[in-house]
C-alpha cells in the first residue's frame, strides 16, 4: 500500500506540475497574442497613415500637373493665335495702299534722316524713298517695306523695316508667353 500512495503522490505532483505550467503557457501566449495584436494595430496604423499621405501626394501631383496641362494648352493657343496675327499682319502691310506706305516712310525719315548718310529700302518702296530723303540711296533690301538707315563708315545702322519691327514685337510677345509659361 505504501507504493501506491507514493506513485499517486507522484501523479497528483505531475498533474499540478502539468496545470501549474499550462496555465503559465495559457499565460504567455496570451501575453504574446496581445502583443502581437498592439503590433498589427500599430504596423495597420503605421501603414493606413502612410498610404493617406501618400494619396494626398499623389492627389496634389495630379491637380498640378493637370494645371501645368492647362496653362501649357492655353499659352500654345496663345502662341497659335500670334503666329495667326503676324501672318495677318504681314499681310496687311503688303497689301497696304501705296498712300499709307508713304506716309509711314515719311514719318520715319523725316525723324531719323539726320542719322544717317545712306538709305536701303525694299525693291518696291525704292521710288518712294528716294524721292523722300536726300541721303543716297544704297540699295534694296529683302523686306515687306521700311527703311533701314546707315552713317557713313557703317558702324550704325538703324533698323525701321516692317519685318524687323514685327519680329521684336512678336519675339518680345513669345517671352512673355514663355514667362508665363515657366516664370
Amino acid at each position: 500500500m505504501g507504493l501506491e500512495i507514493v506513485v499517486k503522490d507522484i501523479q497528483e505532483g505531475a498533474r499540478a506540475e502539468v496545470s501549474r505550467i499550462k496555465a503559465e503557457g495559457d499565460a504567455k501566449a496570451s501575453e504574446i497574442i496581445n502583443e502581437a495584436k498592439d503590433i498589427q494595430k500599430k504596423t495597420l496604423g503605421d501603414s493606413l497613415a502612410k498610404t493617406e499621405e501618400d494619396l494626398q501626394n499623389l492627389h496634389q501631383q495630379v491637380i498640378s500637373s493637370a494645371n501645368l496641362e492647362v496653362k501649357r494648352i492655353t499659352l500654345n493657343k496663345r502662341k497659335d493665335l500670334l503666329d495667326r496675327v503676324y501672318v495677318q499682319t504681314v499681310e496687311k502691310i503688303k497689301s497696304m495702299p501705296a498712300s499709307k506706305k508713304e506716309e509711314l516712310l515719311k514719318t520715319v525719315i523725316n525723324k531719323y534722316e539726320a542719322s544717317g548718310a545712306r538709305v536701303y529700302s525694299s525693291k518696291d518702296s525704292e521710288e518712294i524713298v528716294k524721292k523722300l530723303t536726300s541721303l543716297s540711296y544704297a540699295g534694296n533690301l529683302d523686306s515687306i517695306g521700311g527703311v533701314v538707315l546707315e552713317n557713313e563708315n557703317g558702324t550704325v545702322r538703324l533698323d525701321f523695316t516692317y519685318d524687323s519691327i514685327l519680329k521684336n514685337v512678336y519675339e518680345r510677345s513669345l517671352k512673355q508667353i514663355s514667362d508665363l509659361l515657366y516664370g
